[in-house]
């Protein structure tokens, strides 16, 4: 599970068509809205959010994963009944950092995905819990077992996941 530091001229960029753009983001937070209120596991999986990592490790452009983190979370925001903007700022810095980790290493392998995963989604909920308590005064508990879990069970999903949308990705 090697991760390997790359040169800026052996990066791959990959880009996406429209629909794939619009299409996935789209059904990911239609999924997220849906399926934990018919079952109750998926609350713990952030769909939105692997696929925001997943986007911005892909295009490897740090304002393309910033806005692509951004309008995913807000439109994520959007469908819950918290205050609009704590999970577009949480999946702005993740899509933001995606990007800018993409263009250092190459995260093409399934051991390197899981770690990154791994630990975009613990900075994700840190962010997330940062945000709530000192930006919007949300009262929150912070669980170390339940958030590292969770990231874990994110990281192994987003795996399977990425391998499943690197179908779609063209080079540019």
């Amino acid at each position: 599970m090697p991760i390997t530091y790359t040169s800026g001229e052996q990066v791959e960029v990959y880009r996406f068509n429209w629909p794939i753009t619009i299409g996935v983001p789209a059904t990911a937070l239609f999924l997220q809205a849906w399926l934990p209120r018919h079952l109750s596991f998926f609350a713990m999986l952030d769909l939105p959010l692997l696929v925001t990592i997943f986007f911005g490790i892909s295009r490897r452009n740090p304002v393309s994963g910033l806005l692509t983190g951004s309008i995913i979370g807000v439109f994520q925001d959007a469908l819950t009944s918290l205050p609009i903007g704590i999970n577009g700022i949480a999946k702005t810095v993740v899509g933001y950092g995606a990007s800018s980790l993409g263009v250092k290493l190459d995260v093409e392998n399934a051991g390197a995905r899981l770690l990154v995963t791994l630990v975009f989604c613990v900075a994700h909920k840190i962010v997330y819990f940062m945000v709530a308590r000192g930006l919007v005064n949300l009262s929150m508990q912070w669980s170390w077992p339940h958030e590292l879990w969770a990231a874990f069970i994110n990281a192994i999903v987003g795996v399977f996941l990425f391998f499943a949308l690197d179908r779609f990705k063209q080079r540019t």
